[in-house]
C-alpha cells in the first residue's frame, strides 16, 4: 500500500510512518515543520527514515494545492495528522487554528475526493466531547460544548469528514486520548513535569488534582492506526484511548519514582479550557480494529 501521511514528522506521524516504513509500504511524509515547536526537533524524528527508498518527503503546507496534488497522486490512503495543536494557546491565535485545522482539512478532502483515493483515515481529538458529556465518552453520544478554538476546529474537521462521505468510499475518524511516549511535544504536561522534577523546578498544577486523563501510549496508538488502514467500513468514528484514566496526582507520583525525586507543586487556577477529565470507552475500537 502506498500511504500519505500529512503531520509525517510530529509526535505521532514520525512513529506512524516509522511503522508503516516496517510493515512494507511506501510511505509519503508530508510536513511544513512550522515553528509550533523548533522545527529541527521535528526533522530529528524522522532521523531513520531518510534514508529508506520507501520513504519520501514533501515538504508543504496541506494547503498548497499544486504540490499536494503531486504528492498525492497514486496514494491508496491518506492518514491526516497534520493539525495546529494545544489547548491553551488556540485562544490567542483561533485565525491560526481554523486555517490549520479546517480550511487545510477542506482542502485535502477535495484533493482526496478529485483524485478517488479510496480511504482517509483522519486523526480527531478526545477534546471534541466538551463539557457536558458523561465519561466514559462514547463515539455513538452526542458532543458536548467546545471547551476551545481547538475543540471547535476539530469538531469542525469531523463534519467536513461527513460531508465528504459520499465522495471517499472508506473514512475512519479516530478521536485521540492523551498520547505520551518518546518524542512527545515538549507542550504536554508529561514532557514539561519531567523537565520541572529533574531541573528542580516547581510543576505549575493547574486546576484540582483529582482531574484526570486517559493517558495512551503512542505506540498503541501506531497499532491502531495501522489497523484503521485495513478497516473496510465506509464510515466509522472510532476513541483511541487506553480506557484507564489516571489523574493528575498519580500522574505526578508516577513521574516522581521513575525520576527518583520529588516535585515541587506550584498550584495555579484552572485553565478554562481545559476539560477536567477525559475517558474513552473503547469497546468500539477492541470490536473494529
Amino acid at each position: 500500500m502506498r500511504v500519505a501521511v500529512t503531520g509525517a514528522a510530529g509526535f505521532v506521524g514520525s512513529h506512524l510512518c516509522e511503522h508503516l516504513v516496517m510493515d512494507g509500504h511506501a510511505v509519503v511524509g508530508i510536513d511544513n515543520f512550522d515553528d509550533f515547536y523548533d522545527p529541527e526537533r521535528k526533522r530529528e524524528n524522522l532521523a531513520r527514515l531518510y534514508d529508506d527508498p520507501r520513504f519520501t518527503l514533501v515538504e508543504t503546507d496541506v494547503c498548497v494545492r499544486s504540490l499536494m496534488r503531486r504528492a498525492l497522486a497514486g496514494t491508496d490512503a491518506v492518514v491526516h495528522l497534520a493539525a495546529r495543536a494545544g489547548v491553551r494557546p488556540s485562544f490567542a491565535a483561533s485565525d491560526l487554528y481554523v486555517r490549520a485545522n479546517v480550511t487545510a482539512s477542506a482542502r485535502l478532502l477535495e484533493m482526496i475526493a478529485e483524485l478517488r483515493i479510496p480511504r482517509l483515515v483522519f486523526i480527531s481529538s478526545s477534546t471534541v466531547y466538551g463539557e457536558g458529556v458523561s465519561a466514559p465518552f462514547r463515539e455513538s453520544g452526542e458532543l458536548g460544548v467546545p471547551k476551545s478554538p481547538y475543540a471547535a476546529t476539530k469538531v469542525a474537521g469531523e463534519m467536513l469528514c461527513r460531508a465528504f462521505a459520499h465522495k471517499v468510499p472508506n473514512i475512519a475518524i479516530l478521536r485521540l486520548f492523551s498520547v505520551y511516549g518518546p518524542r512527545q511535544r515538549p507542550d504536554l504536561a508529561i514532557y514539561k513535569f519531567a523537565r520541572c522534577i529533574e531541573s528542580g523546578k516547581p510543576i505549575p498544577v493547574l486546576g484540582r488534582t483529582d482531574s484526570y486523563r486517559d493517558y495512551t501510549y503512542v505506540d498503541d496508538i501506531v497499532d491502531a492506526l495501522a489497523a484503521a488502514l485495513e478497516l473496510n467500513e465506509p464510515w466509522a468514528v472510532l476513541n483511541l484511548g487506553s480506557g484507564a484514566p489516571v489523574t493528575l496526582e498519580q500522574m505526578i507520583v508516577g513521574l516522581e519514582y521513575a525520576l527518583s525525586r520529588k516535585a515541587q507543586r506550584r498550584l495555579l487556577p484552572p485553565h478554562p479550557g481545559d476539560m477536567f477529565g477525559t475517558w474513552a470507552d473503547t469497546s468500539a475500537a477492541k470490536r473494529l480494529l
